[in-house]
């Protein structure tokens, strides 16, 4: 497994009233509503985040909206590479955070 993996997986095993899934043959966060917040793959992170934060993630180098299926962007969803792994609890925790409330 790679540091990225493990990365995630530590950060799904820490975020209470979750549960890790699959969406997309990806692995995944999902919270006790059944909304996937957080989604490992391809060795990068992908966050649901609210508009603001959204924004401020795409600011980052090498951020981009998230195409499951190239030329198909999935809204609101920002994938960010393990060269940001000090961000990736943060902006999981957010994630779970704003999909609980939807």
């Amino acid at each position: 497994m790679s540091d990225a993996e493990n990365l995630y997986h530590e950060i799904a095993s820490e975020i209470p009233d979750t549960n890790k899934g699959k969406m997309f043959g990806a692995l995944c966060i999902k919270s006790e509503n059944g909304k996937a917040g957080v989604m490992f793959w391809k060795e990068f992170m992908i966050f649901k985040l609210p508009e603001k934060e959204l924004k401020e993630t795409l600011s980052l180098d090498g951020a981009k909206i998230f195409e499951p299926a190239e030329g198909r962007p999935m809204g609101g969803w920002v994938q960010l590479s393990f060269d940001y792994a000090d961000k990736w609890k943060e902006l999981a925790n957010k994630s779970m955070d704003y999909v609980k409330s939807l």
